[in-house]
């Protein structure tokens, strides 16, 4: 009888790249929605009535969650034409442009339309509580949101922040997809709000982690120039890995430093 031995570096690698929590890759998916109402209704459903359906880190939003969710579960994958390790699963464009603003909002923010696998192994989150991590968590795995996604919540950045708000004071808290989103839309005018949030309990870091990210995004020198940066970002493309796990120790002084600092930037912000 023969044995087959694999060298532990070729097991680790093809698990890293079934691996759900690895770095994605955004794949544009450009359909154009001549529908949509750019303005959030938050009316739709009243904000007392709003329930929090906490999964994990994400926060579920409840608008239409129900049509949403059966309409997702319909969605096929598509395979990448070329061949590749990337793919979709995005929602027909006649049924998306047929879909409410705010059961868009839901749909975005539950489910990541683009596929791409990754054969890094990225390092595990751990002792979050004593971390102020550079990068968020990747929420979605291998999926990510698509280039229509993306265009969603930019496009409609002050209609989002509109939905989001009181999900986040029924929650009691700012969901992976949330803090994401922030991100990605590059929300400066949410820092005070940000900060506010964050004050009352102190206990989500990555509330911090997005403060970090906003200063990052828009060059804030104050920030681009402190050891906190140099030791968070100063990587280069192909250290991704180390960058992800990179992260400042927990303590008053550098949560006191980071609010600062993110409140002179948005001050900056207000008096140009």
């Amino acid at each position: 009888m023969k044995t087959i031995c694999l060298s532990l570096a070729f097991i680790l690698g093809l698990f890293a790249c079934s691996s759900p929590g690895t770095k994605t890759k955004k794949q544009d998916v450009l359909i154009k929605d001549t529908n949509a109402s750019t303005v959030a209704n938050t009316s739709e459903e009243p904000v007392d009535s709003l329930t929090p359906y906490p999964e994990d880190d994400l926060t579920v939003p409840p608008y239409g969650l129900d049509t949403v969710k059966a309409l997702i579960d319909k969605i096929k994958f598509v395979d990448d034409p070329d061949g590749g390790e990337m793919g979709t699963k995005a929602l027909d464009a006649n049924l998306y442009v047929g879909l409410s603003f705010n059961e868009k909002f839901t749909y975005h923010m539950i489910h990541a339309e683009s596929y791409s696998q990754n054969c890094a192994i990225l390092p595990v989150r751990t002792d979050e509580a004593n971390r102020i991590y550079g990068h968020l968590p990747h929420i979605f795995g291998d999926f990510s949101w698509s280039e229509r996604q993306l265009k969603f919540f930019t496009e409609n950045r002050d209609a989002v922040e509109q939905l989001m708000k009181p999900l986040i004071q029924i929650n009691k808290k700012i969901g992976g997809n949330f803090r994401e989103a922030i991100v990605e839309m590059n929300a400066k005018e949410l820092i005070p709000y940000l900060i506010e949030f964050y004050n009352k309990e102190k206990k989500d870091h990555y509330v911090l982690t997005v403060l970090m990210l906003l200063m990052k995004e828009n060059k804030y020198p104050e920030f681009m120039s402190s050891t906190s940066y140099k030791k968070l970002y100063d990587f280069k493309d192909e250290q991704y890995e180390n960058e992800y796990g990179a992260y400042l120790v927990y303590n008053k002084a550098n949560e006191a430093l980071i609010i600062q600092r993110a409140t002179n930037f948005y001050n900056g912000l207000q008096a140009k």
